[in-house]
């Protein structure tokens, strides 16, 4: 294969192709259904299914035998699905998904969720970065291989169009699939994130979530706070106590010795070398407020926190007015939406049962507590690379980036990696995507950082072509 060719052609699909379609995808508000129960009624999931859908089999024209299909069983959230014979009977399977996160207040003037906007290399918006650029970086480089008539693979893309509420419509489109599927022998997701936009960053795990709502009540109305307050609990320093009980408040940690496991010493070591080779930007791509500094000062530690060990966000609060409409009075309950990050072995559905027994448990003055939590997603963590995938990935980062790849695990989930790696539990993995330092998904000011978009575009080519080649080695 011609790397300068492959490159040229990739920088050029990009800007001709990619971008805008890309940007058109942006503007649909098409929210997950987490958080758009009315996704049918709103018309939104559609509308950016047919938009990508349009685009792919524009693309696909040139590909002998290649199939699109979008299936759709019966409640529940569309799948794109593409089969692209190749010049063997090896699989590869790609993956990304299509779904947003809300809106989310504090985007920049001038930007907004879907508004986009290209500054310099950054194009802004909702999705286009989480995870909008899959399928543009999966058929650009298939269609970078075809013009150079480079052999590959069968190669099988599914979009999804629910990752961003915990993927639970994909197990029952992966069973229904699973025949046209096949065995895949390597899997390619680009949803996930990049230490800095200089190199190759491959996931080697992907954090679980033990998530659900603490609510405390105490009352059946609101009282005069005058009248209560001394005789009535407060629901909130209850709840506030329930907490501790998690985690320490002082340091952060978690304080049950059930929600942490042994760190595997490899992914010890990987994480005191990407804390080398980033640096203070470890902690600095976060837009910490005033003087706010990180939980601990060793950046090998914050790469671990972050990846391998248990931590509590509290995402969402209900039973409370605003300031400004805040009367005086003592509040009948508060509820608490609990993220509660596992580490990638642990089970969490059984963290999410430790969680509620002991958050239920004993509850101060008899007050009415309740965690509901669902099931919980666990994490996952990657197979040791073979040999000829570990040499074509540094091929890989070297040629597209010009410098050798970095590996780190990611504080985030992506539950498709833990389905398919008990469905595949001998197929290599390589996730990795464009999400870097102030790249900010689910938060406002998300942008697509097109540069590396497109030099992950460059790489995914070179493992495909690597794939295909390794039974020669």
């Amino acid at each position: 294969m011609d790397t300068a060719r492959l490159k040229q052609f990739v920088e050029t699909f990009w800007e001709d192709s990619i971008l805008p379609s890309i940007t058109e995808y942006i503007r649909i508000p098409n929210k997950s259904p987490a958080y758009d129960p009315q996704w049918v009624e709103h018309g939104y999931m559609e509308d950016a299914v047919k938009l990508m859908e349009g685009w792919a089999r524009r693309q696909l024209d040139g590909f002998a035998g290649a199939t699109l299909e979008v299936i759709r069983l019966p409640g529940r959230t569309p799948l794109l699905f593409m089969d692209l014979p190749g010049d063997s009977n090896d699989i590869v399977l790609l993956y990304g998904h299509l779904d947003k996160q809300p809106e989310m207040k504090g985007w920049s003037e001038g930007l907004g969720p879907w508004q986009p906007v290209r500054k310099d290399d950054k194009l802004y918006g909702r999705g286009g970065a989480d995870d909008g650029y899959a399928i543009y970086a999966c058929l650009c480089a298939l269609e970078a291989l075809r013009t150079q008539g480079v052999p590959r693979a069968r190669c099988v893309i599914m979009i999804e169009a629910c990752e961003e509420s915990g993927s639970y419509d994909l197990p029952y489109y992966v069973d229904h699939l699973i025949d046209r599927i096949g065995n895949p022998s390597l899997v390619v997701c680009l949803d996930s994130g990049c230490g800095d936009y200089e190199r190759l960053w491959l996931t080697t795990s992907l954090r679980g979530i033990a998530a659900g709502t603490l609510t405390v009540r105490v009352l059946t109305e609101g009282v005069h706070s005058g009248d209560a307050s001394g005789i009535v609990p407060s629901s909130f320093r209850i709840l506030r106590g329930l907490l501790s009980r998690l985690e320490d408040e002082g340091t952060g940690e978690i304080r049950l010795p059930e929600l942490y496991v042994q760190i595997p010493p490899q992914r010890i070591e990987q994480a005191k070398e990407a804390a080398r080779v980033l640096g203070k930007e470890v902690y600095g791509k976060f837009p910490f407020a005033g003087a706010t500094q990180p939980m601990v000062d060793d950046t090998g530690q914050m790469v671990l926190n972050r990846t391998w060990r248990p931590q509590l966000a509290i995402v969402g609060m209900d039973g409370y007015p605003v300031p400004g409409d805040a009367g005086n009075v003592l509040l009948p309950y508060s509820t608490a939406k609990l993220s509660l990050r596992t580490p990638p072995t642990l089970d969490a559905k059984k963290a999410v049962q430790t969680i509620k027994q002991t958050l239920e448990t004993e509850p101060p003055y008899g007050a009415e507590v309740v965690f509901e939590g669902g099931e919980g997603q666990s994490g996952w963590h990657a197979p040791p690379l073979v040999p000829w995938l570990e040499t074509a990935v540094v091929q890989a980062s070297e040629e597209a980036f010009g410098k050798p790849p970095a590996y780190m695990g990611e504080g985030g989930t992506i539950p498709f990696m833990g389905m398919l790696g008990e469905k595949f539990p001998k197929t290599q993995f390589v996730i990795t995507g464009v999400l870097g330092p102030h790249s900010n998904a689910h938060g406002p000011n998300e942008f697509l950082h097109i540069p590396t978009g497109k030099r992950v575009t460059t790489a995914v080519a070179r493992l495909i072509v690597a794939h295909h080649s390794r039974r020669k080695d």
